[in-house]
């Protein structure tokens, strides 16, 4: 690590040494479905990174629960026009090596953002409209934008804020072996091995209030079962993604508390609409096929109207979630109102398949996460079997998460399915559905290339018209737009759900997919 501060190997070193004895701690145990893809703030936006990364670093602003603007490391903060915010940063805010905060680590870190190599899903959508950082003085920043921006807090809720003398050379490695996990937050890092268990104890001279857990252990368990059964075993206190054949029963158990919201995500499928040819689809042979299918449009339907997305929700999930009637979740402020639900009619399917030159149907490779969400690859399973009986031989492939999103980001699958959460509606669609362009940060979701010119304007000028009814106007022509495009294929909005040690834990649920120390209080 050529160039890395000497004293921040110090420091993290003896922020290990220096833990509390266990016997003395009040420690909390979470058992967690899936990891963090890696422990680099600006590395990877998925909400694992992010839920167990706000213990450790610090925003300059948040939202809470209930979607409200609150502030974090700037105490307050302001609009002086359509173009330009100032922020105040807190006074004696210290990193965990002592190191003081102040604006120039702020512009240091949202300048970090887009030099990060090798994201699989960046931060850049939150800095490319800003034109300028400016520091005005050692407590005062302002941004100053493009264009007039409606969603800037937004942006500015997105990045930690890291430091610039201690994490000026430091790279994704020296954030996983913990040499470069000096944050400013609520709990300062203790160790992390890959996939499996992240440790961190309470930072006693933090800003913010006192936190009431001296220890706190994330232990990665990706099998939905063995998670709820570590629960009523006691050996965790809290687990996030409960199976949603276990609600039920957990519900009933007076040891155990569950806690759910409905959340501000959405499941579904990314097929690879642009390229001539695609991988992993193929005749009834296994031949190689000369074209590819799913750049048709009416594949692409006959592929939406072969899921049966109220039976997932009713059989597979017991009723957790509601069926996808477009990209963004219910919650979200500019999604299209009075869409009707995306049809699930496997007789036209078939039609559409025999229009589209394919009356006999292909053979069709999909790819998976497992444990990324309650049910995931049980979802998946539902579908190719929808897909089969529409003529299309469809088999299942599922992979850990981060394997799966290295590999997509690759270009590497022909159909894959994941989930993105937003906070408004027209990020879900820059995000995932705009043409992807590191440059004008849109896309940086969009693993298979998707394009569609007309509806990439009207998600620009939603994202600078401050005007909220016409912004909504426009963003909700664009989600029509991309529901009858198909680009990706809605399947479902997650419910989310957390069960405890009722006698211990009180879990805030968080529609953002956040399973962290922060959220989960003492029940007493």
């Amino acid at each position: 690590m050529p160039g890395f501060r000497a004293s921040a190997l110090a420091a993290a070193a003896a922020l290990a040494l220096g833990a509390p004895p266990v016997a003395a701690q009040r420690t909390l145990t979470i058992g967690a479905s899936s990891a963090p893809t890696g422990m680099d703030p600006h590395y990877h936006s998925s909400n694992m990174n992010n839920a167990q990364l706000r213990q450790v670093f610090d925003l300059l602003i948040d939202l809470d629960s209930s979607g409200r603007f609150v502030p974090r490391l700037a105490e307050s903060w302001r609009a002086i026009d359509d173009r330009t915010w100032e922020f105040r940063l807190r006074d004696g805010v210290r990193f965990h090596d002592g190191t003081p905060l102040t604006a120039e680590d702020v512009a240091f870190s949202y300048a970090r953002v887009p030099t990060v190599p090798n994201s699989p899903g960046p931060f850049t959508p939150a800095v490319r409209l800003i034109e300028r950082v400016e520091v005005v003085d050692p407590r005062t920043i302002r941004f100053v934008t493009r264009n007039p921006h409606p969603f800037l807090e937004h942006d500015i809720a997105a990045v930690f804020i890291l430091s610039r003398s201690i994490h000026a050379t430091a790279a994704l490695a020296d954030f996983n072996a913990g040499r470069a996990m000096i944050g400013t937050g609520a709990y300062r890092h203790v160790s992390y091995q890959i996939g499996e268990r992240q440790e961190v104890v309470r930072n006693p001279d933090y800003w913010g209030p006192a936190q009431p857990w001296d220890r706190v252990v994330t232990r990665v368990i990706s099998n939905a079962g063995a998670r709820s059964a570590a629960l009523l075993s006691g050996d965790v206190d809290v687990i996030d993604s409960v199976p949603s054949q276990d609600v039920p029963r957990l519900e009933r158990e007076p040891r155990i508390a569950v806690f759910g919201i409905e959340a501000n995500t959405t499941s579904y499928l990314f097929p690879d609409a642009v390229r001539e040819t695609t991988p992993f689809a193929t005749d009834k042979q296994g031949r190689p096929l000369a074209t590819n299918p799913l750049a048709d449009l009416r594949v692409r339907r006959a592929l939406s109207m072969a899921i049966n997305r109220q039976g997932i929700v009713d059989r597979l999930l017991q009723g957790q979630g509601k069926p996808a009637d477009q990209f963004a979740a219910p919650a979200l402020q500019g999604r299209a109102p009075g869409l009707p639900p995306l049809a699930y009619d496997p007789a036209a399917a078939r039609a559409l398949l025999a229009e589209a030159g394919w009356p006999d149907g292909f053979r069709l490779t999909i790819h998976s996460p497992n444990g990324w969400f309650a049910g995931d690859s049980d979802v998946m399973q539902a579908i190719a079997q929808g897909w089969t009986r529409i003529g299309i031989e469809t088999r299942v492939e599922v992979l850990p998460p981060a394997n799966l999103f290295g590999r997509a980001t690759a270009r590497e699958f022909s159909v894959f399915m994941t989930t993105f959460t937003a906070n408004y509606a027209a990020n879900m669609l820059r995000q995932v559905v705009m043409t992807r362009s590191p440059e004008a940060g849109t896309g940086p979701f969009n693993r298979q290339r998707w394009s569609s010119p007309r509806m990439d304007e009207l998600v620009a000028r939603a994202m600078v018209t401050m005007d909220t009814a016409e912004r909504d106007r426009i963003t909700a022509e664009a989600l029509r737009m991309a529901t009858e495009e198909l680009g990706v294929i809605p399947v479902h909005f997650l419910r989310l759900t957390w069960a405890t040690q009722r006698a211990r834990v009180r879990y805030e649920p968080d529609p953002r997919w956040y399973t962290n120390a922060l959220l989960s209080h003492p029940a007493n």
